[in-house]
């Protein structure tokens, strides 16, 4: 029981912690967003780039890799914001193992705690002869006995509930930045007239808004 309560304990700790973590203004700043929105086809994103320096939200950092100068065809850049959104995806998911461990072990504690409490009832029923009150401590044992399955069963599920949840919207807000990022490279490496020709796919950025 006590290793039950503990790995409730530490079910809550987790699910408040993603509750806040996952929060859409957390990981998706609504000041980000409008201003990749703003951004005019083939701008340089100056104002964008100072914005997401000392912002701590994973678009922030996935926007500071797209908008950083150096000398990178669309591809490459393409390339690196895609392997920093997936880290940053993986720092979204940061906690949800626990839980898809406690999933599975609680039920299998609580089972385990059952067991072993039956056992020892039923070792006690074979020691002599049993009077009323024997048999009433009996039943009273099973019932703590069976107690640990109804705990075990009480962590799991709400752990169960919180994974499913927090994995769609950790999905769902994958998307969403995948979307913007996709909007802010097209507008960053739009082709567009200027004073030294046109600026294509295979040029860099710092070539293109030269």
């Amino acid at each position: 029981m006590p290793i039950l309560l503990f790995c409730g304990l530490v079910a809550l700790t987790v699910i408040l912690l993603r509750i806040v973590g996952l929060r859409r203004k957390s990981v998706i700043p609504n000041l980000i967003e409008r201003e990749i929105g703003r951004l005019k086809p083939g701008e340089r994103p100056e104002h964008l780039r100072h914005l997401v320096q000392d912002d701590p939200s994973p678009l922030a950092r996935i926007v500071d890799v797209a908008v950083r100068p150096y000398n990178g065809t669309k591809q490459e850049t393409m390339e690196v914001v895609q392997s920093r959104a997936r880290q940053e995806v993986v720092r979204l998911e940061s906690g949800l193992f626990v839980l898809e461990i406690l999933v599975g072990i609680a039920p299998l504690l609580g089972l385990l705690g059952a067991v072993v409490g039956l056992v020892k009832v039923f070792a006690n029923i074979g020691s002599g002869v049993m009077t009323t009150s024997d048999l009433r401590g009996i039943a009273s044992g099973i019932g703590e006995a069976l107690s640990t399955t109804i705990v075990g069963l009480a962590v799991a599920i709400p752990a169960l509930v919180a994974f499913s949840y927090f994995s769609r919207r950790i999905e769902l807000l994958a998307v969403e930045m995948e979307s913007l990022m996709t909007d802010l490279m097209e507008k960053i490496y739009q082709s567009t007239q200027t004073g030294t020709g046109i600026a294509s796919e295979g040029e860099t950025l710092e070539e293109a808004t030269r």
